[in-house]
């Protein structure tokens, strides 16, 4: 087991460059012309985001402007799970905007049995909401990150702790 190299499929994203993308959506709502006179709160939670605007119009506009500001900050749109725009009372109306982060047990699962189907040599563990996998091979372990980036997962996916 000493010879063995060993890497960990996560899905994570970095908080710091959602709070910085979001107050740039803030700043920039402030300053359109469209936006005069408009509601539009939008909170942050560890979670979710919150979005309170006065109509669909414009909660249509500050998801593009969420999804244009996270795609400059390098982050990927799998994080977001855009719910139902609903009535919030007042005029108003509210989405929640889900934050995907970790891997599901049932996509573990998947990506565990693919990894054992498709690469024999290579073992892979469910740690929590992370993958571990190992192998004697560097090469082998290559494969196996190149085989998961071609997936079209509901999240992003990362490799650490390569080694």
């Amino acid at each position: 087991m000493a010879g063995d190299v060993s890497f960990d499929v996560v899905s994570e994203f970095d908080v710091q460059e959602l709070r910085n993308a979001l107050d740039q959506v803030r700043r920039e709502v402030i300053q359109r012309y469209d936006f005069k006179g408009a509601t539009v709160e939008l909170e942050q939670d560890a979670t979710e985001l919150m979005l309170v605007t006065d109509d669909e119009f414009r909660a249509a506009a500050v998801k593009d402007l969420i999804e244009s500001k996270a795609v400059r900050r390098n982050l990927s749109l799998k994080i977001f799970d855009f719910g139902k725009v609903e009535p919030a009372g007042g005029n108003k109306v509210r989405q929640r905007i889900g934050l995907r982060r970790g891997l599901s047990e049932d996509l573990a699962k998947k990506l565990t049995r693919l990894i054992r189907d498709e690469f024999p040599k290579v073992k892979s563990q469910i740690q929590g909401d992370a993958v571990r996998v190992s192998g004697k091979s560097k090469d082998e372990l290559q494969r196996v990150i190149t085989r998961l980036r071609q997936l079209d997962e509901v999240v992003p996916l990362q490799f650490q702790n390569y080694r």
